[in-house]
């Protein structure tokens, strides 16, 4: 089995440049793109293939959860990892009902990230419980 491929799609460079830094120190595992709104990783779900996509909500152009829906119908073999600084049930319902498998608060990245990539890497869930 290859590396797992991985897209951060996320409009602050300090973040992607964060996700990347942890992400990559996972033996096997390889950041092949980045994206800086929701058009633009659309286009790189469909170019790069990769096996997971870490999405921001909001970002410019197209938000996470339209870009989601579109990649869901476009490049259906990408795994979708929501990611948010927002923690209210409604999104996490969204993420969800657009075709996410996960959906983590960036608070949380720091113990949450891996866990969360590994399991949506096996094509499981990954929704905390939220109230």
């Amino acid at each position: 089995m290859g590396a797992l491929r991985i897209l951060v799609a996320d409009d602050n460079d300090g973040i992607r440049s964060a996700l990347r830094n942890i992400l990559q120190s996972e033996s096997g595992w390889e950041v092949c793109g980045e994206a800086r709104n929701g058009d633009e990783a659309v286009q790189q779900a469909r170019e790069l293939s990769p096996d997971i996509i870490l999405m921001d909500i909001e970002m410019p152009k197209r938000d996470g959860m339209a870009a989601t829906r579109e990649i869901v119908r476009s490049a259906p073999q990408a795994r979708i990892l929501i990611m948010t600084l927002y923690e209210f049930p409604e999104l996490l319902r969204e993420a969800r009902s657009v075709g996410a498998l996960g959906f983590i608060r960036k608070a949380d990245s720091g113990r949450c990230l891996i866990p969360a990539v590994r399991c949506v890497a096996k094509h499981k869930t990954y929704f905390p419980d939220i109230n």
